[in-house]
């Protein structure tokens, strides 16, 4: 079914560029840097919903009644944060991005198409997760994958990981917990909007997008992770 994201204010053409772009996806092309040129042509105001028209991301369901304490209802993260992200962490194509709190994939499919990196959505919504893969599965984009889970309870592996406001009190405690566990593994960048993890271990830099911030780990006996070094 086409999606009806785009609000009806926003010009025929912007919908129809989508819907064609759309089809380049599923036929295994517009990746990468003409995505990217692709969606810098797109008004800034109408990004975020025209991006949902080419992903096909409809409106989400309500949340579940019965979310955890210290989880925050779904709301989705800016188009401007996610490419501030894929360019400025940077996202490389041996990069895996792990988005905790993952809602319906916006962040898990757009970084992936930019950066060819393998990317994970973490979700504790299990509807959410649904929608996510059946999406994943309607545009044919493989390299990405939905994880019903909380995050605190999970075993975290990756090199970048994303937070939208998606955690607080302990329950954002206890998953800054399991970053610091993979941190002392490897070098993470974590990317986070609306959210400041507030530990030692993480080192902040400012990006493009106001609302994003990038934090570098820096564990004694791990080197640091360098923004033009290659990944590992």
């Amino acid at each position: 079914m086409q999606s009806d994201s785009l609000a009806p204010t926003v010009d025929d053409s912007l919908r129809l560029r989508a819907r064609q772009a759309r089809a380049e996806i599923e036929g295994g092309g517009l990746r990468g840097a003409a995505l990217l040129e692709l969606l810098r042509g797109i008004p800034v105001l109408e990004r975020d919903a025209w991006v949902d028209e080419l992903l096909g991301i409809e409106a989400p369901p309500p949340d579940m009644p019965d979310l955890p304490r210290g989880a925050v209802p779904y709301l989705p993260s800016g188009v401007e944060e996610i490419v501030a992200m894929v360019l400025e962490a940077p996202i490389r194509p041996d990069d895996e991005l792990v988005d905790l709190g993952s809602g319906l994939g916006r962040v898990v499919l757009l970084a992936h198409l930019l950066s060819g990196a393998r990317a994970r959505g973490v979700e504790i919504q299990a509807h959410l997760v649904a929608s996510a893969r059946a999406r994943c599965a309607a545009i044919g984009v493989t390299g990405v994958s939905f994880v019903h889970a909380n995050a605190a309870d999970l075993a975290l592996e990756g090199s970048i990981f994303f937070l939208y406001a998606p955690f607080n009190g302990q329950l954002l405690a206890r998953v800054l917990g399991r970053l610091e566990e993979v941190a002392r593994r490897r070098p993470i960048v974590v990317c986070a909007v609306d959210v400041e993890p507030d530990v030692p271990w993480l080192l902040r830099r400012k990006t493009s997008a106001g609302s994003l911030t990038l934090y570098d780990s820096c564990v004694p006996g791990v080197p640091a992770r360098s923004p033009s070094a290659p990944s590992r």
